[in-house]
């Protein structure tokens, strides 16, 4: 089978980063099929202006890929219930944690590329701090606060136990640590989209918008702390990881330099030329106790292998964000 007639897999490919992935390899004249299930919301928008050469569903996926290892030339699994206030743990299990450990299989019998998304929610409260090192006796100490951090986590302790088991593995695989991306194509993700794409409206118009009161005492209302990352710096990390000719480990994708939501909220004020306005409501009871109150990658690993880009500040991010919103209303 000729390189031309090679194919990239994409799951969750109607989602937020799957398809600003999907998009990047197709306009870059690769073949790429793409998993998910669209149903009847406007994902389908997302992938609208690529050109692939298939689409899967998530039920059709265990066949198509046992069928399919070697027309693969990488997959990048973005598919998961990502929602951390999703309770339905079997449902988690069977979309996080079976899903990826098939597709690890079909990728290592084949020596497939696998890249595939962990998340920083398995860092939980980061006590324990946010150190991508790859090895057991780190994960071990790590306590993600909810289902889907765990989940991301059990993943990530398996795989790396294959691989120090001798297991079979792919001569390249990463696990991403991404932490809070915002960006194009997340409008369908409701309550889970970045605070910017909540927000921004309400900015444009000049009306004053809404950020969670802190119940910490070392954190003001507003100043929680997150490394918020553009979903475009999350795609050159993953082409990079696909593009090795030898990888293993999970890797932090964040940019390294921890931001409050209310600087957040400047920034996307300034975006649309407004002057900022901000009122502070209080956490929701389901989020307490399982908020995280501060997330900054360690990002030396990715920068040393060649793998972080040259990542945009958050005045910069938003703006880009902020105008491609304002050049595409449809999402």
């Amino acid at each position: 089978m000729g390189q031309s007639d090679k194919v990239y897999l994409v799951t969750g490919a109607g989602g937020f980063i799957g398809s600003n992935a999907a998009l990047s390899l197709a306009a870059d004249a690769h073949r790429v099929v793409l998993c998910d299930d669209f149903g009847h919301d406007a994902r389908w928008l997302n992938v609208r202006d690529g050109s692939f050469e298939d689409i899967v569903t998530i039920a059709d996926l265990p066949g198509w890929a046992a069928r399919n290892g070697e027309r693969l030339a990488g997959v990048v699994h973005m598919g998961a219930i990502s929602a951390t206030t999703e309770s339905d743990v079997d449902l988690i299990v069977a979309r996080n944690i079976r899903c990826t450990l098939d597709l690890w299989q079909v990728c290592a019998r084949h020596d497939v590329p696998f890249v595939y998304a962990s998340s920083a929610a398995t860092y939980g409260d980061g006590s324990a701090g946010f150190d991508d090192v790859s090895t057991e006796a780190a994960l071990a100490r790590l306590k993600p606060l909810n289902a889907y951090g765990w989940s991301k986590h059990f993943t990530d302790r398996r795989l790396l136990r294959d691989v120090a088991e001798g297991r079979p593995a792919p001569s390249v695989w990463a696990g991403l640590k991404f932490f809070n991306v915002y960006g194009p194509r997340e409008s369908h993700k409701g309550s889970m989209r970045s605070v910017i794409h909540q927000i921004w409206p309400r900015a444009a118009r000049g009306e004053a918008v809404q950020l969670f009161k802190s119940d910490h005492p070392d954190y003001a209302d507003g100043g929680q702390l997150r490394d918020f990352i553009h979903v475009d710096d999350c795609v050159t990390f993953i082409r990079r990881a696909l593009a090795q000719d030898s990888l293993g480990g999970l890797f932090n994708v964040g940019t390294g330099q921890a931001r409050s939501f209310k600087a957040l909220a400047k920034a996307t004020f300034a975006a649309v030329g407004q002057e900022p306005k901000i009122d502070y409501i209080d956490m929701p009871e389901t989020l307490r106790g399982k908020y995280q109150y501060f997330t900054e990658a360690r990002t030396e690993r990715g920068k040393a292998l060649g793998l972080a880009p040259n990542y945009r500040s958050l005045e910069d991010g938003v703006k880009d964000y902020v105008d491609w919103l304002r050049a595409n209303p449809e999402f």
